[in-house]
């Protein structure tokens, strides 16, 4: 596997974090506990961080870790839960903040996971969002890019633990 072309590059990102971060801290200015964010591990640390930055509204964080790729570039289809919740989250707004969403089959899972919490709400920001490969509905909220049916790299998404740290979201070739 080699890295290639540059699908969305780190200007685009940024600039569309920005807006979503506008969007989300104008449909939560009113609430009275701070927002918890629920970044799923690892992927989605970079996209939350930076969200959270631009945010104008207090925010809690947690994390949620589960594991569904393994080593290879496709989805096994079981998803394991590696780290739950350690908040209380019943009663308060939850924000759970994906990298990429391609069958729904993890978000999903995590959906219906943290739903049993009783969170007040429960809404999902997705920086990267692969309609065509959807076999499980998800109601996204708030969504950054739709890209290709095409396996992606960078700015927190692997390949084997690899090219999470590059601020573009690159498109691995065989």
């Amino acid at each position: 596997m080699k890295l290639g072309r540059e699908l969305v590059s780190a200007d685009a990102i940024q600039r569309r974090v920005r807006e979503m971060a506008a969007e989300i801290s104008r449909d939560y200015a009113r609430v009275d506990q701070p927002l918890i964010l629920l970044p799923v591990l690892k992927g989605s640390v970079c996209f939350a961080t930076d969200l959270s930055r631009h945010l104008e509204v207090p925010v809690n964080f947690d994390y949620v870790a589960v594991s569904s790729y393994g080593s290879g570039t496709e989805s096994s289809g079981h998803v394991q839960l590696l780290k739950d919740l350690t908040m209380d989250v019943a009663g308060r707004d939850v924000l759970m903040v994906e990298d990429i969403i391609d069958t729904g089959l993890t978000t999903a899972f995590l959906f219906e996971h943290v739903q049993r919490h009783r969170p007040a709400s429960l809404k999902l920001s997705v920086l990267l969002n692969k309609e065509e490969r959807r076999i499980k509905p998800v109601p996204i909220a708030y969504k950054g890019f739709d890209i290709p049916n095409q396996f992606v790299v960078g700015y927190g998404l692997d390949y084997n633990e690899l090219y999470r740290n590059l601020t573009a979201v690159h498109v691995l070739e065989p």
